[in-house]
């Protein structure tokens, strides 16, 4: 199981609020993305946050955060078909743990993300985050 942090912050009244949230995400495959904007937009709502910047991390060396649309699922798919193409599962790689591919595939994408808050809204229309996990070899 991994772990996403997201924290969210607003300054009022020259007063700074944060709220930090852990969510537990389970993987079923070596190369998966989940649409985690619910659970995010939830701990948004339940702040007293109107307008601010929510963060959010994944503090795995393999495993990212990334924005990107909802409208057709196909483009996900495109994604790690392209991840593939780009940085196949087994080549001469020189890390002794054998998840070299997972390491790469995660700093592509980046550990996190900032989210614009304005009127409590940490989503839009066509954007989704998505949480990545990217080939961990271990079993989980």
């Amino acid at each position: 199981m991994n772990q996403i942090v997201y924290e969210a912050f607003e300054v009022v009244a020259s007063e700074v609020v944060f709220v930090t949230h852990r969510l537990s995400v389970r993987t079923r495959s070596k190369v998966e993305f989940q649409n985690i904007t619910r659970a995010v937009q939830e701990v948004v709502d339940s702040s007293r946050i109107e307008n601010g910047v929510c963060y959010v991390f994944v503090p795995h060396t393999t495993a990212a955060v990334t924005l990107n649309e909802q409208a057709d699922p196909s483009v996900v798919e495109d994604i790690a078909e392209q991840l593939e193409a780009i940085v196949p599962q087994h080549d001469n790689y020189h890390h002794s743990e054998g998840n070299s591919p997972a390491h790469i595939k995660a700093s592509l994408f980046g550990s996190s993300e900032r989210l614009s808050l304005s009127g409590k809204s940490a989503k839009s229309r066509s954007l989704v985050v998505a949480y990545c996990k990217i080939v961990i070899l271990m079993d989980e």
